[in-house]
């Protein structure tokens, strides 16, 4: 009972925290504090870490404020995990298009997997794309890839997609998949893999969708408080957070994590992003932190583009 009552402290505690940096006023505090609770008491694993760990709590309870999401478990869109010793928010894929939804970012959305007995065809990355299978089918095959199309407000749509290897490149760099190779250690992407597929390349494709904070904040808390964003610094893989000179600051991780994203899909796609950078952003990130992402961009097997000729016309 003291157990549980130290955990409903420190849940309840957070309610000046929570309405402080709130996002979306339809989010009730009374309520994400009772699923959050519901979430730990349902866990006893998740309710050992929580209370060797209580700040972790805190921390994840506030940041559903600051990004406007819930833990409703009929919504799917957000959840309390107990990760490398502290509780974790963690966004789901449908989460993600709901934020972009609700913050206007696109009017319409939604990602699928594709089998290889389907028929799938690129239009085009402003078309919708073809998707013709049979539904009632019992065996469509091995899963090829995976693909998003959202529809903007002003009825443009966007597309994109990634082939299974394209997914699990992204996948063997994460430190949730590294952790079930050397230590058996499960993860969503052992037991998920197409809700984390459709996760990746809905993050992958976000950067072309018309702005928000919130979406964007989102993106952010995945790459660096859910260790979903990796970069290769002097050869070794290191935490988005982790930056090399200049002086790093929150501005700088987040254009940094934003860019890092981009380099998955190959140099080409860097390349027109450092293009579109002001030349304050460019000294922001520093040649060292673009020598980072060129290194994640070939080895993300693309082809190499001259990236500093962008540099040059600025």
């Amino acid at each position: 009972m003291n157990q549980m009552a130290t955990i409903d402290d420190s849940v309840y505690g957070t309610k000046d925290a929570f309405v402080s940096v709130l996002t979306d006023r339809s989010i009730n505090f009374d309520r994400e504090a009772e699923f959050a609770l519901q979430a730990l008491y349902g866990n006893d694993y998740a309710m050992k870490i929580a209370n060797s760990n209580r700040q972790s709590v805190i921390n994840a309870v506030v940041n559903i404020a600051a990004i406007g999401i819930s833990l409703n478990p009929a919504k799917k869109q957000a959840y309390l995990v107990p990760r490398d010793g502290k509780i974790c928010l963690d966004i789901s894929y449908m989460g993600l298009m709901d934020l972009a939804i609700d913050s206007g970012s696109i009017r319409w959305g939604q990602a699928e997997l594709v089998y290889e007995n389907d028929t799938f065809v690129m239009n085009g990355i402003d078309q919708q794309p073809t998707h013709r299978r049979d539904p009632f089918a019992k065996d469509r095959g091995e899963i090829v890839g995976v693909y998003v199309v959202v529809k903007t407000a002003d009825g443009d749509y966007l597309t994109g997609a990634m082939s299974v290897d394209q997914v699990n490149e992204i996948r063997d760099r994460s430190a949730a998949w590294k952790a079930w190779i050397s230590k058996q250690k499960s993860c969503p992407w052992l037991t998920d893999w197409g809700e984390m597929a459709k996760k990746t390349v809905v993050k992958r494709e976000y950067k072309y969708w018309p702005k928000t904070e919130r979406l964007a904040t989102a993106i952010h808390h995945l790459n660096t408080e859910g260790d979903e964003g990796l970069a290769v610094l002097s050869g070794q893989v290191v935490g988005a957070a982790a930056l090399p000179p200049p002086e790093d600051t929150e501005e700088r991780r987040a254009l940094y994590a934003s860019l890092q994203d981009i380099a998955t899909a190959g140099m080409e796609a860097l390349s027109e992003s450092w293009g579109r950078l002001t030349p304050q952003q460019r000294k922001m990130i520093g040649g060292a932190g673009l020598d980072a992402l060129k290194a994640e961009a070939e080895k993300a097997g693309a082809e190499v583009v001259d990236v500093e000729s962008s540099e040059a016309q600025a």
